[in-house]
């Protein structure tokens, strides 16, 4: 009887699947996806320290005085992200990447970077951010938002209420959504999806099943249950060029433009370093010296590591050759700032004192102040003072007086624009966003 029960428990035991083969049999495309985009995925601490200061009818100079001994008010709060590019580029959404604050970059290892803004466009809640990583890091790579089907698996992963590496599904709700908040439309054409989505999450991933990049998550219904949305990578894609904009962003004249998705040349300008070292339209972008180039947006970010001055060789494809081009960046030229932030918002400007600068905690180099406002001129429309620290144009920061000329070069008549300013209000310096239409 004993050697029957053996022989049975011996049976049963070679019958049992292992604990590998369970594993396998209970990895899903979810979790695949997961893995794959992981350590990828970023949490983003946004810090502000706000002085107290008096409030006075002061002379410019005097206007950002503080008193001996500041009050300050902290303030944190936190998102999500995810590396765009190995060198260290992250993009989160503008409401995350706050102006003005300190942003430090989390990784799931507990590696952490201190983060400063590339570029942030505020009226679609975009914003692109560079850490100095120690190392290639692992990137999402883009998918197309332009094929999606209602009723097909989403991820989400971020860090809702601080809870890093967060992972849940859903699938697409709906597609070509307009969110409105009291009547005006904030985000149009966003995806809708039932995937949860609750604060921490913004700024992070909204994969498919592949585990590819279908939008950048946003905003949440508060007043309901499983409704959240995400801006279509596709419009992802389409901004990028306007936000990593070298002439806009370093001052550094290169003269082409390239699509986001693919590594395409479409625009060549006359009398640039792209054209004189003989780009084309049309042309397929294939490495920057050694880096392959897989895309627009290896395109712009491996340009933004380079200044006035470099040679740049690019690789690229014409008509079934591969061929070189050098290009030899120079400094794009200087404009009257002060004269065309007069013509076009009725403002004058001038550079930040190096004493108002260190007693905000601020540098000479970030932003502007406002010493005139024209009565019934655009910038006096939308509530502009004298004395206030215009920081932001567009998705661009404001890197003083030799950089606003190149940010208003293009601005045209009636075009609209994204302000962020500081001011001097109640005896707080307040952090202000508003809306610019050129004259």
């Amino acid at each position: 009887m004993l050697a029957v029960l053996i022989s049975l428990s011996l049976l049963l035991g070679q019958d049992r699947p292992s604990a590998l083969d369970t594993r396998a049999a209970r990895r899903t495309p979810v979790v695949e996806a997961y893995e794959k985009a992981r350590d990828a995925v970023v949490n983003i601490t946004a810090s502000e320290s706000i002085q107290v200061s008096r409030w006075g009818a002061l002379p410019m100079e005097e206007m950002f005085n503080l008193p001996r001994r500041p009050v300050t008010t902290q303030r944190t709060s936190i998102g999500s992200g995810f590396v765009i590019h190995e060198d260290g580029y992250v993009v989160t959404n503008a409401h995350v990447a706050a102006q003005g604050a300190d942003l430090e970059v989390s990784f799931a290892d507990g590696s952490k970077y201190a983060a400063e803004i590339v570029a942030r466009d505020a009226a679609r809640d975009l914003a692109v951010l560079k850490i100095d990583a120690r190392q290639p890091l692992r990137t999402i790579p883009l998918g197309r938002s332009d094929d999606l089907m209602v009723g097909e698996t989403t991820l989400a992963i971020g860090n809702p209420v601080g809870m890093q590496n967060t992972v849940t599904t859903g699938i697409v709700s709906a597609l070509h959504r307009d969110l409105d908040f009291n009547g005006r439309v904030m985000y149009g054409d966003v995806i809708q999806t039932d995937a949860g989505i609750n604060p921490g999450n913004s700024g992070g991933p909204l994969l498919n099943i592949l585990g590819e990049l279908i939008g950048v998550n946003t905003a949440i219904r508060t007043d309901a249950q499983n409704i959240g949305f995400a801006i279509p990578v596709d419009q992802l894609k389409k901004l990028l060029p306007d936000l990593l904009d070298l002439e806009k962003v370093r001052r550094t004249r290169v003269g082409v433009r390239v699509d986001a998705a693919e590594p395409r040349v479409v625009q060549v300008r006359a009398d640039t370093p792209a054209a004189r070292a003989g780009l084309s339209t049309g042309d397929v972008l294939e490495s920057i010296g050694s880096r392959p180039i897989r895309s627009g947006a290896d395109f712009y970010m491996g340009m933004l590591e380079h200044k006035p001055g470099d040679e740049v060789e690019l690789t690229f494809a014409r008509d079934g050759k591969t061929l070189t081009a050098r290009l030899h960046l120079e400094a794009a030229p200087k404009l009257d700032g002060r004269e065309l932030a007069l013509r076009l918002y009725g403002i004058r400007v001038d550079a930040l004192s190096e004493k108002a600068a260190r007693q905000l905690g601020w540098s000479r180099n970030e932003g502007v102040v406002l010493t005139e406002v024209e009565p019934n001129s655009p910038a006096s429309q939308a509530g502009l003072q004298p004395g206030d620290l215009l920081y932001t144009l567009g998705p661009y920061r404001v890197r003083g007086l030799e950089q606003i000329g190149s940010l208003l070069e293009e601005v045209q008549s009636g075009s609209r624009a994204e302000v962020g300013v500081v001011r001097m209000f109640r005896q707080k310096a307040r952090l202000l966003e508003g809306e610019l239409v050129a004259r």
